[in-house]
């Protein structure tokens, strides 16, 4: 599930600010806009997304040629958990390739759309599990392979939970890859013209992007991590990492995504993938 509200896309009545959320806030804040806005969103970005294609970002890389999970030809058999699912499209890919994928997502909504998909086309359906990523319902070690395309990881205040729980869910010696948008993207403004090029905010500072309504109370909550950042959180969870993927601007794609674009693209990169292994 690849997010254009990342960050500065409000709600038609919200207002955009910086501040402070823990953790209730934010569960209750993206359940709920997931849900109101699940319908547009795969609308808008179904066909660019595909009804059982991996792709990992704006930037259009997918699995099938990445193979950021591993090679293709040995994801048959595997058991993959898909953390911030939306539709399941990634899921449905992986289950093409034999693998056998669980789709989970924290709104009820996103879930709806996947089984609407799996309904039209008919076959055997993704398996769906409405659940919290910081709080996954399933045994130690039950899965192979965790993977998030742009799902989940930014829209909990805890993310660092969220690294021990794809640790503790994972056999030893299973990969644990997730996209984000890059997070140098903090320092800009989230639009797709020359206004986005300018450095407008410092790269350091952690305070949650809120959109919230004329009471305060927040609609949607995003949450920055430096690189760093990133890098410690896997390490202290039990993970190596791999490779810190962050792709180029193809010259093919001359659509834009939110605050993504061909011109925004060109200078600085909008979205880096992690990829690790666990390895305690």
């Amino acid at each position: 599930m690849i997010d254009d509200e990342t960050p500065g896309t409000a709600d038609d009545d919200a207002e955009a600010v910086r501040r402070p959320a823990g953790t209730g806030e934010t569960v209750r804040a993206n359940r709920g806009w997931w849900d109101r806005n699940a319908d547009e969103y795969q609308q808008e970005h179904g066909a660019f997304l595909g009804d059982d294609r991996f792709t990992w970002c704006p930037e259009g890389l997918d699995e099938g040629d990445a193979q950021l999970l591993g090679p293709t030809a040995e994801l048959r058999g595997k058991r993959i958990l898909e953390i911030g699912a939306g539709a399941a499209q990634c899921s449905r890919w992986l289950a093409a390739q034999g693998a056998l994928p669980v789709a989970l997502d924290l709104s009820h909504r996103q879930l709806q759309h996947a089984r609407r998909i799996d309904e039209a086309r008919g076959g055997v359906p993704v398996p769906l599990v409405e659940a919290d990523a910081t709080v996954l319902p399933f045994r130690d070690g039950s899965f192979d392979l965790v993977c998030s395309a742009y799902g989940a990881v930014p829209f909990v205040a805890d993310s660092a939970r969220l690294m021990r729980e794809a640790a503790r869910v994972l056999r030893p010696g299973g990969r644990w890859v997730f996209s984000v948008t890059h997070p140098i993207r903090w320092a800009f403004p989230d639009e797709p013209g020359p206004e986005g090029l300018t450095a407008s905010s410092s790269y350091f500072d952690r305070t949650p992007y809120v959109e919230q309504d004329e009471d305060g109370r927040a609609v949607y909550v995003e949450h920055h991590r430096t690189l760093g950042d990133r890098v410690r959180e896997l390490s202290a969870a039990g993970f190596a990492l791999l490779d810190v993927v962050e792709p180029e601007w193809p010259s093919w794609l001359t659509q834009e995504w939110g605050g993504w674009s061909p011109l925004r693209g060109a200078h600085f990169p909008g979205t880096a993938i992690f990829v690790s292994v666990r390895v305690s």
